[in-house]
């Protein structure tokens, strides 16, 4: 062989050899990014991490590389997020609340309903694209992500969880708009944090309730309004463990009806299929049905609406009404003795079960818990009248109390008695409902009662009329149109034993329990007389 061919021969062989060693180069050098975190060759990023991130649509690639990526993967609640688990991959959904770029490093607050960690997405570890894709994801978005836990040099003041995530993958479920009405940061700040930030000369907004409401479905996103609809549902359960517990039977009635079930003015009217009828302003008269029909024990978790004229702190047009209705034996005081155990024993609940949520709500809505007795507080209402006019409040002895008179005479018992729950019984029989008995020895007071929470009334209950004659003359007293109810009195022409129950309105219990001044941040929707949407 000649040496030109030798030559040839050569050149062409250090030509494989160098192109070899590239490969291998390359090969290595990506070995090297994946085992120290150095960031790839900026020509084969995306192709290396094209399928960790993207808008999930249901055509879309990102669509079809999340689908592989979370296949088999259970989520993980961000409230499971701590440090026994550090070193686990994890894959977790929630919504961006925040983020910050720091050098080539990307802080994400992801929050989980009240629930909030830090997340980081490092350039080195999952690209250029990504990390861009990342930061521009608008507050709000929600996405879905899998990352490594992991322990912060520092403890971290911003989340509620003390471990962060490094993240891999994140893929983005649904997009915010934005253009956000409010901002979750900003409905979640407590009074004392807005006043500081005016007076160190940085005024953070605040957020207005009407803006509130208007956008709910934003404002139900801050920790405290997580919080206060599970203390609610709490109540709830504990209202239904007790009662189940005590023999009663859970019953639905009818919220459609032909007469009004409380007499006067505040009833929604409508036409039912050429018919008059309202809109149920208690279960009452179904209830004491159910107890005719020997059912004993019952009650009922369900709507309640009032035509409320009332533009108040504590009035609603529709609420939730937790209503009891139980047989007599010999006197009304078995109802008290029921609400005097079954409250204490919500309350009680509420402080063993929800511990966390009621931190949360004092975070933005700071409150004392609630004072009781383990026996709970009777006084008669003339005894309540007693106690105003001796404090120098002037009241109608056989009328109802105001607002300003419930309210004082609450200060006046949390003083003598030191308790801020407690009933007041034998009201004037002229401020009760028709279907009221009055009592046997003064017909001008009535076996009823009322109950307070931090001197708002947040309950009223009674002893039925079971006599049909009787419920006859006081309807027809209260200017009720008899023909209407007839069905209901019938029901009382065929023996009927001596019976009494309550009604109390779940928005309102939760309000005063956490002592806050507004029914409508307990209502998830809230309707009163001026709102009707969303």
């Amino acid at each position: 062989m000649s040496s030109s061919n030798e030559e040839k021969m050569s050149k062409k062989a250090a030509k494989k050899r160098a192109a070899k060693l590239e490969k291998l180069s390359r090969k290595q050098e990506r070995e090297e990014a994946t085992s120290s975190s150095l960031p790839l060759p900026l020509e084969e990023e995306d192709e290396s991490f094209s399928s960790n991130y993207g808008d999930v649509t249901p055509k879309s690639a990102a669509g079809r590389s999340w689908r592989e990526a979370v296949e088999g993967k259970e989520l993980t609640e961000v409230s499971n997020l701590v440090e026994e688990i550090v070193g686990s991959e994890v894959s977790i959904r929630g919504r961006v609340h925040d983020h910050r770029l720091v050098g080539k490093k990307l802080f994400v607050i992801l929050r989980q309903s009240e629930f909030r960690v830090q997340c980081v997405v490092e350039e080195a570890r999952v690209g250029t694209s990504m990390l861009k894709f990342v930061k521009q994801l608008s507050h709000e978005s929600v996405v879905e992500l899998i990352g490594v836990v992991s322990l912060p040099k520092k403890p971290l003041t911003g989340t509620t969880q003390q471990v962060e995530i490094h993240v891999t993958k994140m893929y983005c479920l649904s997009r915010s708009s934005l253009n956000l009405p409010l901002l979750v940061e900003d409905a979640a700040r407590s009074e004392a944090d807005i006043e500081k930030s005016v007076k160190v000369g940085k005024p953070a907004a605040r957020v207005l309730q009407d803006t509130r409401f208007n956008n709910r479905f934003l404002d139900l996103r801050t920790p405290a309004n997580q919080a206060l609809f599970r203390i609610q549902c709490h109540v709830q359960i504990a209202f239904r463990e007790f009662l189940l517990s005590k023999g009663f039977l859970e019953i639905h009635t009818p919220k459609l009806i032909a007469g009004s079930s409380e007499g006067g003015s505040a009833v929604f009217r409508l036409d039912y299929k050429g018919q008059p009828a309202c809109l149920a302003q208690s279960p009452q008269l179904h209830k004491q049905m159910a107890i005719c029909g020997d059912m004993r024990r019952v009650f009922e978790v369900g709507p309640v609406f009032r035509a409320e004229d009332s533009f108040t702190h504590r009035h609603l047009c529709e609420f939730v009404g937790l209503d009891v209705e139980m047989e007599i034996r010999m006197h009304y005081s078995e109802i008290m003795d029921l609400v005097g155990d079954l409250f204490p024993f919500i309350f009680t609940k509420i402080e063993e079960r929800c511990p966390k949520e009621l931190e949360t709500v004092r975070k933005q809505y700071p409150f004392q818990s609630l004072k009781f007795l383990p026996q709970t507080l009777r006084l008669t209402f003339a005894q309540g009248i007693q106690m105003l006019k001796e404090a120098g409040e002037e009241v109608d002895p056989l009328g109802d109390l105001n607002t300003e008179s419930e309210r004082k005479l609450g200060q006046l018992v949390l003083e003598k008695y030191k308790t801020e729950f407690y009933m007041l019984h034998r009201y004037p029989s002229a401020v009760r409902p028709f279907y009221t008995m009055p009592c046997e020895d003064d017909s001008n007071y009535s076996n009823s009662f009322d109950v307070f929470i931090r001197g708002e009334e947040i309950m009223s209950g009674a002893q039925r009329i079971h006599d049909p004659e009787l419920l006859e003359k006081r309807a027809r007293e209260c200017g009720i149109d008899v023909k209407t109810i007839s069905t209901y009195i019938d029901g009382f022409r065929y023996g009927a034993p001596p019976h009494g129950g309550f009604g109390v309105g779940l928005e309102r219990v939760v309000m005063l329990l956490c002592a806050l001044d507004n029914i409508r941040k307990t209502s998830l929707f809230p309707r009163d007389s001026q709102r009707l949407a969303p």
